[in-house]
């Protein structure tokens, strides 16, 4: 089964993701925003916030919206106020298919507002997790994918 995972990470926990998810097949997409986001952590914090929060979208580098030749398509983003990041805002907008299922990572380890939209959107359910970086055990939550 071709597998991919598309995912953002600005903290490296989409980076744990992706790793653990390579051991089991997956091939990977990195999703890079055309603007970066600034290293001072409150920055990232509040700019970031800002956008999920108005669902605001990024432009990315050349990202690859083909996706056909995938059996099965899992979306990482991080959880910025309650809410799915705006460079993933983005994949979701360019992307064309209802067969797809979502890892959220966040500092809480809830979602509230990002599982409503991807319900409303896809009619799925998503893995939270809490910042796997930190938790290695929250990736056991991925093994049956």
């Amino acid at each position: 089964m071709n597998k991919l995972f598309i995912y953002y990470s600005l903290t490296n926990n989409g980076d744990v993701v992706a790793d653990f998810l390579k051991e089991k097949g997956y091939e990977i997409r990195k999703v890079i925003p055309k603007n970066k986001y600034p290293k001072n952590r409150f920055l990232q914090i509040m700019i970031g916030g800002y956008k999920a929060s108005f669902n605001k979208k990024d432009k990315l580098l050349d990202f690859d919206t083909d996706i056909n030749n995938y059996e099965k398509v899992v979306i990482g983003s991080p959880i910025w106020n309650d809410r799915l990041s705006a460079p993933i805002n983005t994949v979701i907008n360019l992307l064309n298919t209802k067969n797809i299922s979502f890892v959220l990572y966040s500092a809480s380890g809830k979602a509230e507002h990002a599982l409503e939209k991807i319900k409303s959107l896809y009619e799925v359910d998503a893995i939270v997790l809490k910042e796997p970086k930190k938790h290695k055990e929250e990736l056991e939550k991925l093994k049956d994918m």
